[in-house]
C-alpha cells in the first residue's frame, strides 16, 4: 500500500500507456503519458505545487495571502487543491467559455471562481486577475505563463520519469510531442530530454484555428489548455524542432476514438498531441518510441460537445 503524508506527495510519477490499437502497427511505438493519474487529474499539478513552494521560500506569501490566479481550468484546479492542502484562500479567474466541470472542481476545493468575457480569451482573464490583486491586500499572482517555476517543475520531474521510463523500455525515444499552453510542459521538459537523447526532436502542436505559435493570429478553437493567444514568456522557441498544427475535428477524432478503442478517457489537448504522435510515429521504425503528453482527464469535457451521448 502507497502510504502519504499529504496530498501533494502524490504529485507526478504519472504512467506511460502504450496504444495499442489506434496507433499503426508498423511504425514506431507510441506511449501517453497519463497526467489525469495526479491528484487534482492534469499535469498542472506540478507547475501549481512548484510555484506554490517558491513563493513560500521566497517570502512572497504567508498563511494569510490570497492566491489569484488567471487560468482555462487546469492550472487553477491544481492551485487551488495545493491551496487547500496548505491553508491558502484562492481566487481562480477564467473565461465563460470553460465547461461547468472545470467550475465546479474549483468550487469544490473551496476556491472563488471569477469569470469574463470569453470573447476576451485569456488576456482578458489575465487583466482581471491583477485587477484583483491591486485590489486585495497580501494577494499573490503565480502568474503561470512568466513563472520559471513552471517549466521547472517539469524538468526535475516530467522529464526525469520520461528518461528513467525509456531507460526501463530499453528502446531510443526518437520524439517528443507537447501542445502548448503556457509552455511549461513543453519548455521544461523538451529541454532536458534534449541533454539526455542525441536524435530526439521536439513536436509542440498548436491548434490550426489559432496558429499563433506559427505566426498567425489567435483564432477561435476548441482545444481547451493550448494556445492562449500570445506567446507566453517561459515558453522556449528554440526547443522544440516542429510545430504541428492540429484541426479541432482531428483532435475529437482521436480523443474519441482513445476511450472507445484504448479505453483512455482524456481531453482534447492529449487527443491533439496523440494525433501528431501518430502520424509522427508512421515515419520511423518499430524499434523506436513516441512519447505524447496527454494533460487531462476527459471527464471535464462531459458537458461539452466532444462526446455525443444522443
Amino acid at each position: 500500500m502507497h502510504v502519504v503524508n499529504n496530498i501533494a506527495d502524490l504529485i507526478g510519477n504519472t504512467p506511460l500507456v502504450k496504444l495499442n490499437r489506434v496507433a499503426s502497427p508498423n511504425g514506431a511505438d507510441v506511449y501517453l503519458k497519463l497526467e489525469m493519474f495526479n491528484p487534482s487529474g492534469s499535469v498542472k499539478d506540478r507547475a501549481a505545487y512548484n510555484m506554490i513552494i517558491e513563493a513560500e521560500k521566497a517570502g512572497l506569501i504567508n498563511e494569510n495571502t490570497t492566491i489569484i490566479e488567471p487560468t482555462s481550468g487546469n492550472t487553477g484546479i491544481g492551485l487551488a487543491m495545493n491551496a487547500a492542502a496548505r491553508g491558502y484562500k484562492a481566487i481562480l479567474v477564467m473565461p465563460d467559455t470553460m465547461t461547468q466541470e472545470r467550475i465546479n472542481l474549483l468550487k469544490a476545493y473551496g476556491a472563488k471562481v471569477v469569470l469574463t468575457s470569453g470573447e476576451e480569451k485569456m488576456p482578458g482573464s489575465i487583466r482581471k486577475a491583477e485587477e484583483l490583486a491591486n485590489q486585495i491586500p497580501n494577494s499573490f499572482v503565480p502568474m503561470q505563463f512568466n513563472n520559471d517555476a513552471n517549466p521547472d517543475a517539469h524538468r526535475h520531474t516530467t522529464a526525469k520519469e520520461i528518461i528513467d521510463a525509456i531507460e526501463e523500455l530499453g528502446k531510443p525515444l526518437t520524439a517528443f510531442v507537447s501542445t502548448a499552453g503556457t509552455g511549461g510542459t513543453v519548455t521544461g521538459t523538451g529541454e532536458e530530454l534534449k541533454k539526455h537523447f542525441e536524435d530526439i526532436t521536439i513536436h509542440v502542436v498548436e491548434p490550426d484555428g489559432s496558429p499563433v505559435l506559427s505566426g498567425g493570429k489567435p483564432g477561435k478553437h476548441k482545444l481547451v489548455g493550448t494556445s492562449p493567444g500570445f506567446i507566453p514568456d517561459i515558453l522556449n522557441q528554440n526547443v522544440y524542432d516542429e510545430i504541428i498544427r492540429i484541426k479541432d475535428e482531428e483532435a475529437y477524432d482521436i480523443t474519441r476514438r482513445l476511450a472507445r478503442e484504448e479505453g483512455i478517457l482524456v481531453g482534447t489537448s492529449a487527443g491533439a498531441a496523440c494525433h501528431a504522435a501518430i502520424e509522427i510515429a508512421k515515419k520511423k521504425s518499430p524499434n523506436e518510441v513516441v512519447i505524447a503528453i496527454a494533460p487531462d482527464t476527459g471527464e471535464r469535457y462531459l458537458s461539452g460537445d466532444l462526446f455525443d451521448f444522443e
